[in-house]
Parts: C-alpha cells; structure tokens; sequence
C-alpha cells in the first residue's frame, strides 16, 4: 500500500469527441438541468444489477452487501455526494468509461446535439442518455467531479478527477467497500440541488421505478430516507401502473427519449411463466440500422438481471422494441452461452413476438393514422421479417403498407386487392428511390387505372425474391418485359396515331444496328403513353433497381443489358420512323438512338457510361437547332 500512496495523480487527456461534449455540458444554459440525477441514479443502478449477475457464478462478489444508492447533501461543503454498492471500477476502467466515448454514436450524437440549438430548451440534454454519455452531465451543474471507486473482485480503489476542461487525473485512493463514490462540487447557480425537498422530487419523477432502493440524507444525519418505491415496476398490478409511470420506465430501460407509442405489458402463466414490459418507441432510435443489429431488451430471471442484449427473446426485425422480459423457468446461474438455442428462450421468443404482431394488428385496425406514423419509422425494419421469417411472412404481409400511384399515404395489400379492376391477376409494383409518380414504365396502367404499388425501401427487392403472391395474386414488377401486356386491363384511350407498323419495324432494324450490345432488344412498347423512350428489364433478368444496387456494392459484376422500349405514337418517334425509310437520314437516327438511350438511363437513374459521348452528341444537337 505505501508504494500506491506513493504513485503521483497521473493526467490524460480526454478524447476529442469527449472534450466538445464536456464544452458543451461547462458552458450548458439548459433549464433542466436536473436530469443530471437521473442520468448518474440510471448508471448507479446499472452497476448494482450487473454486480447481482456476476454474483450468480462468483457469490463472493456480492456477499451479505446490500445493494442501493446512497444520495448524501452537504450544504457547507457545497457538495453532493453519490455513492452505490454496485459493481464498480477499476483503473482501467475509469480511464475507459470515463475519458471516452467508446460507441459508434458519437458522431451523431454532436450532430444531434447541434440539430438541436435553437429548439425547445430540453431538447438537447434529453439527447445526453439515448448517447451513452449520461456521466457528463454532471458538468452542467459541478465544476469538478471527482469519482472514487473499487472493483468486486478487488482490493485497490482508484479515484478519478477532473473539472471538465480538457484532461483528468487519475491516481491510487481507498474505499472500504466495493462500488462507486461520485462527488460533485456544484456550482454557485447549481444551490437548488442542495435541497432534499428538490432532490426528492426529481427521484420520485425520474427514477420511482427503480428497484433498488434509492437513500436520501442531509448533514449530519444518522439516518436515511428511501424515497423511491424501489419496487421491479413489472412486478406491481396494472391498475396501479400510470402512463407517467410507464413512460419514465421506458426512458430508464431504453436510455431514449420520446414518448413510448405502444405499451404492452402482460404476465404469461400455463407452460411458460414470465412477465412481459414491452415497449414500442415513438421515434426510430440512432442505432436502429447498426450493422450488429442487436437486441435491446433485457432478460432478468425471477427479477435478477442477466443481460440486455438477449438475442434469443425477439427476432433482429423487431430489435426497435424496448423493455424487458422477466422469466421464471431459467436457472439463475444461466450464462450467455446457455442461452443460445434454449428450448424455453425459443418457446417464449415465439409467443412473445406473436404478442406484439397482435398488438401491432389491433393498432393498424383501431388507429390506422398512429399505424402509418409507426410504419413511417420502424416499416423498413419489419419488411426484414418478410425476407427473413418465413413462418411471421403472412402475418407480416397483412401489416404492410405501401405508397400507391393511385392515392395520397398508405395502403395495404388487401385494400390494393379490393380496388383491383376486373381482369387484373396481379399486384404491380416499381421500385423506385423517391416514390416519384413520372415514371415513364407507369404511364401505361396510369391511362388504364391500374394501381401501382410504389416502393421505395431497398430492402423491398430483397423480399420480393422470396415473397411470390398475397391473397394468391402474384407481384409483378412493371419495369419487367412481361408487364407490357396490358391490353387485358382495358383501353387506355386516345393516346394518338401510332406511326405505321412497318416504319416502327424499320426503325427498330435501324436502331439496333447503332445500338448493338448496349441493349439486349429494342421493342414497341405498350406500356409509354407520353413519354419516348423506356428502359425495363427481360423475362427472367433481374429487376433493375436491385442490379444497380448490387452492382454499386460490388455484388454485381456487370448488370445485364435492358430492353429499350419505344413509343410508336410519340412525335419524335414517329418522325424517326418515317426518315427511317429515307436516304441520308442514318446519321440523324443514329444520333436520336444514342440520345434517347441516354435519355432513358438518366430516367432510371443510371450512370451513362460515357459522359463525354452524351456531352458530344449533346452539342451536336443544339448546333442543328441553331443553323
């Protein structure tokens, strides 16, 4: 021990993104800055359950401790002391935890946090948690922090200092017992959080539903007061459970921010016995499209916690749900490894998210408006179910919905099927980036009334791979060579004189001969109405958007040649197919060929291949218009 007394405060510098975070929180003119406490009781709590767990294997490390959180108030010192008996810290782990922000969130959380200037005055603190940085806003209200802290497991206790301006210390200190002493010396406008009365009011809205107990004392005072409920909120009847209740749980367990916009929470009793909290947020969080796509909802086993990233208790398509899931039929000592292919995991994983496919089912029926708001966030991720899951497919298909090119918002497949007109065997769709309407490949079942389900998410060419039919009528995409049948949907009306029959053939003989390799045919279409030109792709070759999407991500080597269609009754086309009979009109047809495929390329928001060959031809044209 002499030789630890004897080791000087080491200083570090804290990471970039840490340094302009802690600016922020010194410099901070929130009102509500209370959520300082919120956020250092959130991580206190975090400590204990993780303590609890890894006592389950190793009951050393718990003991005959009890497990809580200690708030100490002492006006003369202008210091406010928190203190709990959870897992604690050890030296590496404060230069760690503590100097940086070790999650790929960072970035964007500045970038949320700059977003939000000029807004409402909680909107940027509310951003502090959901980020994983709650410790720091501890600066809003201390100049100087000072963090005191021992291992379970260990005998060495480490303090960490600083007055968030740029660095800390770190250097060898003594606690008696195990867990974290967190001293804040509060600022002179910071007084409010000296008084029990205030203090008691934020535990009791921020964090009643914590269940550990949560002590509160002032001075010299032998004892101390708990004043949250410290009661697991699942645990207690529902008739007792406000929204207020619910919504501060939901923040706590999710480290987000917003309203919760379904709560689902229910016990199953029978085979399986466990109880559900279940929550479906009202905004998509930061991290919904991580690679990693983790679960968030954490498992406890008879109220001891056992982890929060329990893969097994809902498929990767709803990791957007937060809450948790307390289950009676798991060892305690259960470990991670254990948990994969768990028999009773797989058996509640199945009831669990049929639960909440239910709860989503009653939403879009009883509240249709709430349901296209939800689907607005989280309907790209759900679609990952119909790729993924085959047995949740129908249930899936039935919830989702789509932009149409026949109406405003968002419909559903059986309401695109009750509007289907007579003779119609399948459900068009495009996928297209930005759900546009001027589509060329959609001219010809907008002049007929055939509706077009427009579909904008790249996930959707995936599923629609494995995903044939609804209500047995198959998807069809428009912009595939077969769509081009229209003539059993109807007449399109007068879309004008077509040019002659044999002039179109000409024509065509003419353009694939300039054309040659750069498409695989050249057709009259059906499908164009005011456009010229269109590119779609043949019977069996792969649908467009999803070829440029493989081959942007080098999952594609080459993307097939498309079939170029052409409109007989356009103008311009017309007009070529007359010159095509002519002498001396080759080089003007050549010209148009070439431009009207990079017309139609440029319409499907394809790169042309050579720039400086449209940007010539180009040029060429304009000099003709000026002679």
């Amino acid at each position: 021990m002499a030789d630890r007394d004897a080791v000087k405060p080491e200083s570090f510098g804290f990471q970039a993104e840490v340094a302009r975070l802690l600016h922020m929180m010194v410099h901070s003119v929130y009102s509500e800055r209370e959520i300082f406490l919120r956020e250092l009781i959130s991580n206190a709590a975090d400590a204990c359950d993780r303590r609890r767990y890894e006592a389950l294997t190793q009951p050393d490390l718990l003991g005959d401790t009890p497990l809580e959180i200690l708030i100490a108030i002492d006006k003369q010192a202008k210091t406010l002391t928190l203190s709990d008996s959870g897992i604690g810290m050890s030296r590496s782990d404060l230069i760690e935890n503590l100097g940086t922000i070790a999650r790929s969130g960072t970035a964007r959380f500045m970038e949320a946090v700059k977003n939000a200037e000029g807004k409402a005055a909680a909107s940027a603190p509310d951003l502090i948690g959901q980020f994983g940085v709650g410790f720091y806003s501890a600066f809003m209200v201390a100049d100087k922090v000072r963090v005191v802290s021992r291992r379970a497991g260990s005998d060495e206790a480490w303090a960490w200092e600083s007055d968030g301006l740029g660095s800390f210390t770190v250097e060898p200190a003594e606690r008696e017992a195990v867990g974290t002493t967190i001293t804040l010396h509060m600022k002179e406008d910071a007084a409010e959080f000296l008084e029990k009365y205030r203090l008691s009011t934020i535990i009791r809205t921020y964090s009643d539903h914590i269940a550990i107990p949560i002590k509160l004392t002032e001075g010299d005072a032998a004892a101390a007061d708990t004043v949250n409920t410290a009661q697991a909120l699942w645990t207690r009847p529902k008739s007792e459970i406000g929204e207020k209740d619910y919504a501060e749980f939901y923040r706590h367990i999710s480290g987000l921010f917003d309203e919760p916009l379904r709560t689902l929470h229910y016990k199953a009793e029978g085979k399986l016995e466990y109880t559900c909290l279940l929550f479906t947020p009202g905004m998509a969080p930061y991290d919904l499209y991580d690679p990693e796509r983790k679960s968030k909802v954490k498992l406890y086993v008879k109220r001891v916690f056992i982890t929060d990233d329990c893969e097994e208790l809902l498929p990767a398509w709803l990791r957007f749900m937060r809450g948790i899931v307390d289950a009676q039929d798991l060892a305690l000592n259960i470990s991670r490894e254990m948990l994969q292919h768990n028999p009773v995991l797989a058996a509640m994983k199945k009831a669990i998210t049929g639960k909440v496919l239910g709860d989503f089912a009653r939403m879009a029926e009883n509240e249709p408006e709430t349901y296209a708001k939800f689907w607005e966030q989280f309907g790209k991720v759900l679609k990952e179910g119909l790729y993924e899951d085959f047995e949740r497919r129908e249930e899936l298909l039935k919830l989702a919905r789509f932009k149409s090119s026949a109406q405003e918002g968002l419909t559903s497949l059986a309401e695109y099927v009750s509007r289907m007109k007579e003779g119609q065997k399948a459900i068009y769709y495009l996928t297209t980036e930005d759900g546009a309407v001027a589509s060329p490949q959609l001219e010809g079942f907008k002049a007929r009334g055939v509706e077009v389900l427009l579909l904008t998410d790249p996930i959707d060419d995936f599923w629609l791979g494995v995903v044939t039919e609804f209500d047995g009528k198959p998807f069809q995409s428009i912009t595939k060579a077969s769509a081009s049948d229209l003539s059993a949907l109807g007449e399109a009306g007068d879309l004008g004189e077509a040019a002659p029959a044999g002039d179109v053939a000409r024509l065509i003989a003419v353009m694939k001969g300039v054309l040659g390799d750069a498409v695989k045919d050249i057709r009259a279409s059906e499908r164009l109405t005011d456009s010229p030109v269109c590119l779609v792709a043949d019977e069996g070759d792969m649908d467009l958007r999803l070829s440029r999407m493989l081959k942007a991500h080098d999952r594609l080597k080459t993307v097939a040649p498309r079939v170029l269609e052409i409109n007989p009754r356009h103008e311009l086309v017309r007009q070529l197919a007359a010159r095509s009979g002519q002498e001396g009109q080759y080089d003007t047809i050549a010209l148009a060929s070439h431009l009207l495929l990079d017309q139609a390329r440029i319409l499907e928001g394809e790169p042309l291949p050579d720039l400086p060959g449209f940007a010539r031809r180009m040029s060429d044209v304009l000099l003709r218009l000026a002679q």
